[in-house]
């Protein structure tokens, strides 16, 4: 699975700036819940001087996307707005001592939300809506400029590249030739030649499945034990999957509870025994953020 570094680890347990900014004079969105990742940045700009004085993210995704928003707006506090408009996705990765290849959309959402926060202040137009044609992949609404300029940005030269910066591709993979018809330009103006291949193929785990046959499975769990959950005023959430280490969200009434390490002990041993492997299941103290995207 992912190897995360130390700092990941450090903004994703310990995230900087999360939570609302009242003052906030620019705001940006990207993302969206659907879609499995989302994204609102805000900023409170010193109109004299155009200097970020503050920075807040709220967000809806996984450890990686809580800690690229994180080291986003440490980056950025203190810099005017066209020296924040330089930091690049690969910025905030290397901020981060890096980022797995599968998770540096996150890195990428993050730059795009910068962009959505510096348009909304100046009184300008930054959509990330598309029109029909424009879409490339359907499954995550990326649409091709994207795709070109992410390519562009980071020297990709692979569909699995692309879905690793992007997320297009990674869902039905029936995009994958425009993709490549992408590539395929943006390669030759670069002086390289794209060389198709067969679609890429996804990690199989120790139990035979691939991540997301595996993410699925603890999903399905999940959703079997939630009514019990519910009908004591609790839930859980699904947070993050690292390797053998599972992160869930406590909820509501199961929040601090008494009984929350013998319930989390039961989800655990269910886990196990769907999975057929030994994992370990985590509790993470980030539901507020997610709560108040979903609202």
């Amino acid at each position: 699975m992912w190897d995360y570094s130390d700092k990941v680890k450090e903004h994703f347990f310990q995230p900087r700036n999360a939570g609302v900014l009242a003052d906030a004079n620019g705001v940006g969105d990207v993302g969206s819940i659907s879609c499995g990742d989302a994204l609102r940045l805000m900023l409170k700009v010193e109109p004299e001087t155009d200097i970020i004085l503050d920075a807040h993210f709220q967000t809806f995704g996984c450890g990686s996307a809580i800690a690229s928003s994180s080291a986003l707006t440490e980056m950025i506090k203190g810099k005017t707005l066209d020296e924040a408009l330089k930091v690049s996705n690969q910025d905030i990765a290397d901020y981060l001592d890096g980022l797995p290849p599968e998770k540096m959309h996150c890195s990428v959402m993050g730059r795009e939300a910068l962009q959505a926060a510096v348009a909304n202040y100046r009184g300008e137009v930054w959509a990330d809506d598309h029109e029909e044609g424009a879409l490339v992949c359907k499954c995550f609404a990326i649409d091709a400029v994207l795709i070109e300029d992410t390519i562009r940005a980071n020297n990709l030269s692979s569909v699995q590249d692309v879905t690793n910066y992007t997320k297009a591709g990674g869902g039905c993979s029936s995009c994958h030739e425009g993709i490549e018809e992408i590539l395929a330009k943006v390669m030759t103006e670069r002086g390289e030649s794209f060389k198709p291949g067969a679609a890429p193929k996804e990690e199989v785990s120790a139990s035979g499945m691939t991540n997301l046959q595996r993410i699925r499975k603890i999903e399905a769990v999940l959703e079997s034990v939630r009514p019990q959950l519910r009908r004591d005023g609790g839930d859980i959430e699904l947070v993050d999957v690292d390797g053998k280490t599972i992160y869930v969200n406590m909820t509501g009434a199961c929040a601090g509870c008494q009984m929350e390490a013998l319930t989390l002990q039961g989800i655990q041993q269910k886990l196990m025994e769907e999975l057929k492997e030994f994992i370990k299941i985590v509790p993470t103290k980030v539901s507020s953020l997610t709560r108040a995207m979903k609202g």
